[in-house]
């Protein structure tokens, strides 16, 4: 999409792919290229992806974003700047999932983020920690007692299981993830939907629409939750 030129519900929807998953048809906003390519040079404002969510009238939306969190945090901190993160947090109805591997280095990375974040006052209550399993097998105890130890500090942990399909695939084939990762990827859901109903209420009320959109538009309906995905590395 232009970033200087308004655009219309339609464009939006006709720019985004149609995929087959869990629980339906997903609308999925990709660049087709393989894994080995860099990355697009997209937008990085929070708000930007809020605005693209409501232009396209989704009522929930997951950003899958990469930026390290404890990074992130103090170096606004540092040099006087508004974070990523805290961009993240302050959305409409957004609620963060904190993304680790199931690993000793990968939970002490979590460890380091969650205690950034406490410390510059962002919403842990809010929050939902998933840890990735690299392979099969139980997990390491450093990792179930670093599991244990955030019960207490954010909204819930779960753990997604090693899937060797997503491995070999990743998400192309979404329609033949295994039966504990959809069972996982169902939970997760679940804890997300809890947390933002513990935080504005159950049913939500409506979204803020965000300004600016085309006149030629359709008129854009209240967008609810924006669910939000933040990876730890």
């Amino acid at each position: 999409m232009p970033p200087d030129q308004p655009f219309t519900r339609a464009q939006v929807r006709t720019a985004a792919s149609r995929s087959v998953g869990p629980g339906g048809e997903w609308a999925v906003l990709t660049d087709h290229r393989e894994w080995h390519h860099g990355p697009l040079d997209l937008p990085t404002e929070p708000a930007a992806w809020y605005q693209l969510a409501a232009g396209g009238g989704w009522r929930a939306a997951v950003a899958d974003t990469s930026h390290p969190i404890a990074h992130d945090i103090v170096t606004a901190r540092t040099q006087h700047l508004p974070g990523l993160t805290a961009g993240w947090c302050s959305l409409p109805f957004a609620v963060p999932v904190l993304c680790a591997p199931a690993t000793g280095p990968g939970v002490a990375a979590l460890q380091t983020a969650v205690k950034a974040a406490s410390a510059e006052g962002l919403p842990l209550q809010r929050m939902v920690v998933a840890l990735t399993a690299t392979g099969e097998g139980r997990l390491p105890a450093a990792v179930k007692a670093a599991a244990t130890m955030l019960q207490s500090q954010v909204s819930a942990v779960l753990t997604v299981p090693f899937d060797p399909h997503i491995r070999s695939h990743g998400m192309s084939q979404a329609n033949r993830l295994s039966r504990r990762t959809a069972e996982a990827g169902s939970a997760l859901v679940t804890a997300v939907l809890a947390s933002a109903h513990r935080s504005w209420g159950d049913p939500l009320p409506p979204a803020a629409t965000p300004a600016g959109l085309s006149t030629q538009s359709v008129p854009v309906q209240p967008a609810q939750p924006a669910p939000e995905g933040v990876l730890t590395s």
